[in-house]
């Protein structure tokens, strides 16, 4: 585990838990109680933009946690990452956090695993695609709905050509001053609503962005063949710092995506 987590405090802002995700390069923030530092909740970016409208952290924050003890085995916390599909696994005494947990985390024990398993064994999400010339408003409201962080982005012929993250969407874009009034953001804040801001645009019902998902997507996107070891993607995605990969199959066709948290599910089910 990471001991001593960064955290954002209730009570609290929108704006200043985004600005700590964007200093410390974050998706996601544990949320405790300023006067005592128990933990109330976890925060990402998917709930900030599920709840843009709302100013209160307690009222963007998910208050359902799912947490493990200090005294608990890796297998243990993969076995609830695979299970749960979470990319945050806070670690707690009590009520008081003492550290988190991350799929990346696990990733390092993923890589040296001895498995059977292929990349093609553990896919087990719907795969959600783009079109590469498609709006980006109508590709992140489809992201949303089907609660995906990435999808692989199609040409016309149904080739693979590149993919589309939300950290992609992240990317730091200047804004003009007034539009950015228009929509109710403090200019003071601007340093931090930089990076998010094409997604809100996104998202945000009075602005369409009709440019192409092919102007934000990363092109030629690296992809595992389906009969890869699920060990080598584990290695693939903690190298280059992914959180999901594109799988291909024998005609060179995407037959899915795999996730950090589907790898997991080797650990613990290994062949000595």
């Amino acid at each position: 585990m990471t001991p001593a987590p960064i955290v954002a405090e209730v009570p609290g802002s929108r704006n200043s838990a985004i600005n700590l995700m964007v200093r410390n390069g974050l998706t996601g923030l544990p949320v405790v109680r300023s006067q005592d530092g128990n933990l109330v909740g976890i925060v990402s970016r998917k709930d900030i933009f599920r709840n843009f409208e709302e100013d209160q952290l307690s009222l963007i924050m998910r208050k359902k946690i799912i947490t493990i003890s200090s005294d608990k085995t890796v297998e243990d916390a993969a076995d609830i990452f695979y299970k749960q599909r979470i990319h945050r696994l806070p670690v707690v005494e009590g009520s008081r956090l003492v550290g988190i947990v991350t799929p990346t985390d696990l990733l390092r024990v993923m890589k040296d695993t001895v498995t059977n398993l292929k990349a093609e064994d553990v896919i087990r999400s719907v795969c959600v695609t783009a079109y590469e010339d498609e709006p980006l408003s109508y590709t992140v409201a489809a992201m949303r709905i089907s609660d995906v962080s990435a999808v692989p982005v199609l040409d016309a012929r149904g080739r693979l050509v590149g993919i589309l993250t939300d950290r992609d969407l992240f990317s730091d874009q200047m804004k003009d001053p007034e539009t950015l009034k228009s929509l109710g953001i403090d200019i003071g804040d601007y340093a931090g609503y930089r990076n998010v801001l094409p997604l809100f645009y996104s998202v945000s019902e009075d602005y369409f962005d009709d440019r192409k998902v092919s102007e934000f997507m990363i092109r030629n996107p690296t992809t595992v063949f389906k009969k890869t070891n699920v060990a080598e993607v584990a290695r693939i995605m903690l190298s280059r710092d992914f959180g999901q990969i594109p799988v291909r199959g024998t005609k060179d066709e995407l037959i899915g995506m795999v996730y950090d948290v589907d790898v997991l599910c080797a650990i613990g089910n290994s062949n000595e």
